[in-house]
């Protein structure tokens, strides 16, 4: 029985790896098997991060919030109740956003959802 060599289909899978690999130094871009655990530990920390990512600029804007709101003396977790009670549509996205460009514009905020 002839041995086969699996040339054709191999040699795809293997530039697929190496074409993802690119970028890469030394034996981690131009070695196949070094490559294959490099670009495989690169997917599980892209699909992870996707996952931080998230939660890390939550974290920032839960920053900015609290650090505005502390400037118009009320704190963040008496702020955000308020902002629900009010029933105001501003997400913690938008909310950083108008305390760092327009303070201003953020007690405006403030002061209306204190009254209700």
């Amino acid at each position: 029985m002839p041995r086969a060599k699996r040339g054709f289909k191999a040699r795809r899978r293997h530039n697929k790896i190496l074409k993802a690999a690119k970028g890469f130094h030394g034996a981690r871009r131009r070695l196949y098997r070094v490559a294959l655990m490099t670009v495989k530990r690169a997917w599980r920390y892209e699909t992870r991060d996707r996952k931080v990512r998230k939660r890390d600029f939550r974290r920032l804007w839960v920053i900015r919030i609290n650090a505005a709101a502390r400037a118009c003396n009320v704190s963040y977790s008496r702020l955000m109740g308020w902002i629900k009670k009010a029933d105001v549509d501003l997400d913690r996205k938008a909310l950083a956003e108008i305390a760092v460009n327009d303070f201003a514009s953020f007690q405006k905020v403030v002061e209306a959802v204190r009254q209700s």
